[in-house]
């Protein structure tokens, strides 16, 4: 039977934020609702804040997210900061996966194709958060690029997110807005009729320009001061109902399921976790005193699982059972 929803539904809001480095972005990330930083870059010594550092490595930044997943009363905001740094852990992270000294070295475009998918599991966990109630912010650094549109003459910048092209539009689909921040700098008229540039307020632009890209599903102004109270009046009415299990359906294959449903497969072998490791490490894929859940979904659903007989009947037999 069809479940029609009626009407606007409350949830929480999945908001990007990018621009040049030291405006802010981090200090307005901070005054979103209750925050909890995960921190990528080591950005936000000077914020009086609560933070995780994550900087180490692209597994430590996926445990970190299903820890607050399943603690979903910790916090009312996460923010990611930075994006761009966490594509550089994600990078390293499928670059040691295949044994690539960079993501080049794939060839034809291989690595991206990889990394996009490795990034999407993050954007799927940062969902799940959505689901039990947590507002999601992810900052992200500018850059500018030369673009020349055909129609017209000459070439001006335009600002995008400090990502790869496979990475960036993920993230733009994905967010509800998507905020550039930059200095306002005013033109005016000397004296002696020579223009000069002045001013420098930082504002908040929420719609597509040619010089920048930008969206929100809010019907905000196209240009904001840069300040929570700016857009507070869009977390107002958050009352959220909780579910009474963070997780999706078992059935589902997801990031936080495969895992647990290795486990099960553990027991229902009757081998241990240790003695999958054993192996594990024989064939070169991870270290011995690695646990499994540091293993990727993808080394488990792609190895692990497909050659799951073959694993246990080499188990039993170095334990010389029959």
């Amino acid at each position: 039977m069809l479940k029609i929803i009626e009407g606007k539904e409350k949830r929480p809001l999945k908001i990007v934020i990018y621009g040049p480095e030291g405006i802010g972005k981090s200090t307005f990330a901070s005054q979103f609702p209750d925050p909890l930083f995960i921190d990528t870059e080591g950005g936000t010594s000077n914020l009086d804040i609560r933070r995780i550092k994550c900087n180490k490595s692209w597994d430590e930044l996926i445990t970190v997210v299903k820890e607050i997943i399943t603690n979903p009363t910790i916090c009312k905001t996460v923010v990611l900061d930075t994006a761009d740094w966490a594509e550089s852990l994600c990078t390293n992270a499928v670059c040691e996966k295949y044994r690539k000294n960079n993501i080049e070295d794939f060839g034809y475009g291989k690595g991206y194709v990889y990394l996009v998918d490795e990034f999407s599991k993050l954007l799927t966990l940062m969902d799940q958060l959505i689901e039990v109630g947590i507002n999601v912010v992810i900052t992200a650094h500018a850059k500018p690029r030369k673009f020349e549109l055909p129609e017209e003459q000459g070439a001006f910048d335009r600002y995008e997110m400090k990502l790869s092209k496979q990475v960036a539009p993920l993230i733009k689909e994905w967010s509800d807005a998507l905020f550039f921040v930059n200095y306002k700098i005013y033109v005016i008229t000397t004296e002696n009729n020579s223009k000069k540039a002045q001013g420098g307020k930082r504002v908040l632009y929420t719609t597509h320009n040619p010089t920048y890209d930008a969206k929100n599903r809010y019907d905000l102004p196209e240009e904001l001061e840069l300040s929570f109270s700016s857009i507070a009046h869009l977390f107002e009415d958050q009352e959220f109902t909780k579910p009474e299990v963070p997780f999706p359906d078992p059935k589902d294959i997801t990031s936080i399921s495969i895992v647990t449903k290795l486990e099960k497969m553990i027991e229902d072998s009757d081998i241990s976790a240790i003695e999958l490791q054993q192996v594990v490490a024989a064939k070169g894929h991870y270290q011995e005193t690695e646990p499994i859940t540091n293993y990727s979904d993808d080394f488990i659903t792609r190895w692990i699982i497909p050659n799951w007989k073959k694993i246990v009947e080499t188990i039993k037999k170095n334990k010389g059972e029959q």
